[in-house]
């Protein structure tokens, strides 16, 4: 039995010449995470320096802290939570400092292997998706927040001093923002449903009354036990429903592959 690699054999090699592309693409990955990894390591040294992972640990927790009775704090019920606490925090912000480096790194991996009309869909969706996200987070920390701790404290009897522990307050505060973040990006989901065909901007329309009630249900599920915030979000998430409608027939007619719009002319010319 003949060799297939051997000088003399006729059958060609499948895996010839795939092996260097191959190794480039990992290298050039490898380069775009390192950059990424850098960007992140410099916006942490620098909020190392200002402010500082203990003001921003402040500065996360002011909302909660302006509830709390005159006097309280919170407190820290592990030894090293004190210390571990406040860098999980500057982490976190420095990557979403970031994070437009991040994903350019991500856009610059992928475009070249994009065409044309999908390159003027991912570019406006991970740009949009971005600021959709940062705009869930802010609306979570400057108006639900306040409102969801003084319901809680108007609810703690009198023989009760809160005493919340840092820790359990990060997770907290990570669970709302990214509940926030997520509800937020109702546009992009209603972009990318019509663009691949699974929902119709007509089909949108006429569901309105059933994503309504499922955002309702939702929105209960994820907020705490507060009407006010309940409705914010819902009142939120419906208007940026509508958004998406709008925006899916933008996005259509603007990233239409070419094959699809001749099919189009000649559809409409037969």
């Amino acid at each position: 039995m003949s060799d297939p690699n051997s000088p003399g054999s006729d059958k060609p090699d499948e895996l010839a010449g795939t092996e260097q592309p191959f190794v480039q693409h990992l290298v050039e990955l490898r380069d775009r995470m390192i950059k990424a990894v850098i960007a992140i390591g410099i916006a942490a040294a620098v909020l190392a320096l200002f402010p500082g992972p203990g003001a921003l640990y402040d500065l996360m927790a002011a909302p909660l802290v302006a509830s709390l009775p005159k006097g309280a704090t919170l407190i820290a019920t592990n030894v090293i939570s004190p210390f571990v606490v406040p860098i999980k925090i500057m982490f976190m912000a420095a990557f979403m400092i970031a994070l437009p480096v991040v994903l350019y790194q991500v856009w610059a991996f992928v475009a070249p292997g994009l065409y044309s009309h999908e390159k003027k869909l991912v570019m406006p969706l991970v740009v949009s998706s971005t600021l959709l996200f940062f705009a869930g987070v802010a609306f979570c920390y400057y108006f639900v927040f306040g409102q969801v701790f003084r319901f809680i404290q108007s609810f703690a009897p009198k023989s009760i001093t809160a005493a919340p522990d840092i820790e359990e307050y990060l997770n907290f505060v990570l669970g709302m923002f990214l509940a926030f973040g997520l509800a937020f990006e109702v546009p992009i989901a209603v972009i990318l449903l019509v663009r691949m065909g699974v929902l119709s901007v007509a089909q949108l329309r006429q569901y309105r009354g059933y994503f309504w009630v499922a955002a309702a249900i939702g929105t209960a599920l994820v907020t705490p036990p507060d009407a006010g915030s309940m409705i914010m979000l819902l009142m939120v998430v419906g208007g940026l429903y509508e958004v998406g409608i709008v925006a899916a027939q933008i996005f259509i007619k603007r990233t239409k592959a070419p094959s699809e719009d001749s099919e189009s002319e000649s559809a409409k010319s037969s």
